[in-house]
């Protein structure tokens, strides 16, 4: 079924039944993002228990976080080009399927070797399954309901991100590290039927896949995440290192020309054009950069320098962790009344200021009362982010293209975060240290006021984005320019504000 039948079959089934559909995929694709997203950061507390019960080096430890994050990062547009071509659905069932066999594989791996195995081929489920989850969602619900949906599924996606290390340290501390794994199998299995029965089957332009944009694509990636992943542990001089990030940079390159020059390229270039895709997918690399780096960090100054345990920890977290199920819906509703810019501006700038207070008050002993401020305010600021930051992307570009417009956007988060784990990293090291709670808090103030700053450039990309009065200025301009070849060829700049 081509896209244009399935947006037909929409719009004459009965309201309740668009409603009902509407429903089930929100359920559907917000679970699946969530089980993605949570395995981002969620073994990151398992470690120590991990290397009791199998062994291994530290850098074997590292690699079952860095497994996942590399292949999920690397193929994530990839995922999303195959699901265009062969049908959305069927790809998001695929990629759940392998998600799920992969999560029950890691819980029960004998050693650490089969351990890292199991997080890359989850890397690869989640890669396939995530930026699908967003097309989905666009074509099952109605254009003036999406600042809602988006609101929901953003604030469940924002609390997988940040509470993968509460949800791991309490599942290891009170039952076993397996679970962290285990949680995914059931969640997955009951999916698959839902997704077989409740989604409606959708494809993207119909081109042939790029495959010269793919091996580049990936190998760039590949090469720069590979890099950023291991600089702080093996050294930024280190051969390996550097190879990694130069042949990455080179082969990106070669990405973005061939995007400019293809007939049918992976990820249009032209799509850049648009002053609201090229906002957002800034705002969101700057955001993720400066987010990510920081819950890594606090949630090993909370435990190791506080002396809290990983459940006490993330309990003490949640102002920030869980305030996205609270605001993020009301912010979806906003963004469909006023606008997308000036919410995401607002909460990429409160995320800075969260940040920066933090990075003031923080000491060796410092009480849970002084941070709090800090935590409440970040927590706000990233709920008015994750849901309107959804609608700019799939609004800035033609339906037929929004299934790539997502990868993008999602690998661009990817890098953003594992950029933000090293570049904070490598900042803490250089200030400071694990060999006393003074010395951790003098690598720590430096990372977090570089996370502030970074992240306030996000709210300078977002104001960027064209406002709406602007967006419909830019569309009646290539309507003049284009005639009525507008609807079919421009970006769908009309609604680029929500």
């Amino acid at each position: 079924m081509s896209q244009q039948q399935t947006q037909i079959g929409q719009q004459t089934a009965p309201p309740a039944a668009r409603r009902g559909r509407a429903a089930w995929a929100l359920v559907i694709t917000s679970v699946a993002g969530f089980m993605a997203s949570l395995d981002n950061l969620v073994v990151t507390t398992a470690l120590p228990s991990i290397r009791r019960d199998l062994g291994g080096a530290l850098d074997d430890l590292e690699w079952t976080v860095s497994a996942y994050t590399l292949t999920f990062a690397v193929l994530l547009m990839f995922g999303a080009a195959l699901g265009d071509r062969f049908g959305r659905r069927r790809l998001f069932i695929a990629g759940l399927t392998v998600f799920t066999g992969a999560s029950a594989a890691a819980a029960m791996a004998p050693g650490i070797g089969s351990l890292i195995a199991a997080r890359a081929v989850q890397g690869v489920g989640a890669a396939v399954m995530m930026p699908l989850t967003l097309t989905l969602l666009t074509a099952a619900v109605p254009a003036a309901k999406r600042g809602t949906a988006y609101g929901i599924w953003g604030a469940v996606n924002g609390l997988a991100v940040a509470s993968g290390p509460l949800i791991g340290g309490s599942l290891t501390e009170h039952v076993s590290w397996h679970w962290i794994f285990w949680l995914n199998v059931p969640l997955g299995l009951a999916l698959l039927p839902l997704a077989r029965l409740r989604l409606a089957e959708s494809h993207g332009t119909g081109a042939p896949l790029d495959v010269p944009g793919t091996l580049l694509a990936s190998g760039g990636l590949f090469g720069i995440v590979y890099g950023l992943v291991r600089g702080p542990a093996d050294g930024w001089t280190d051969s390996v290192v550097l190879t990694g990030l130069f042949a990455g940079a080179a082969l990106l390159a070669g990405f973005v020309l061939h995007g400019s020059r293809a007939k049918n390229p992976m990820l249009p270039m032209r799509l850049f054009r648009s002053r609201a895709f090229t906002g957002i997918n800034a705002a969101s690399l700057l955001m993720f950069l400066g987010m990510f780096g920081s819950i890594f960090l606090l949630s090993q100054y909370m435990q190791g320098v506080l002396g809290y345990s990983p459940t006490e920890a993330g309990v003490r977290m949640l102002p920030w962790t869980g305030m996205p199920m609270l605001v993020a819906p009301v912010a979806g509703i906003l963004s469909d009344r006023i606008g997308g810019r000036p919410v995401v501006a607002t909460g990429v700038f409160l995320q800075a200021v969260g940040l920066g207070y933090l990075a003031s008050v923080i000491t060796a002993d410092a009480s849970y009362a002084a941070q709090l401020p800090g935590f409440i305010i970040s927590g706000i600021g990233m709920a008015l982010y994750f849901a309107p930051a959804a609608n700019l992307v799939m609004s800035s570009v033609r339906p037929q293209e929004q299934g790539i417009a997502s990868g993008a956007n999602n690998a661009l988060r990817e890098v953003g975060g594992a950029l933000g784990i090293a570049v904070m990293s490598s900042i803490f090291s250089a200030q400071g240290g694990y060999e006393s709670a003074q010395h951790f808090v003098d690598g720590l103030r430096p990372a977090l006021v570089t996370g502030s700053a970074v992240v306030a450039l996000a709210a300078v990309a977002a104001l960027v984005i064209p406002t709406r009065r602007g967006a419909a200025r830019l569309a009646k301009a290539a309507g003049e320019k284009a005639g009525e070849a507008v609807g079919d060829q421009a970006p769908v700049l009309q609604t680029a504000g929500h």
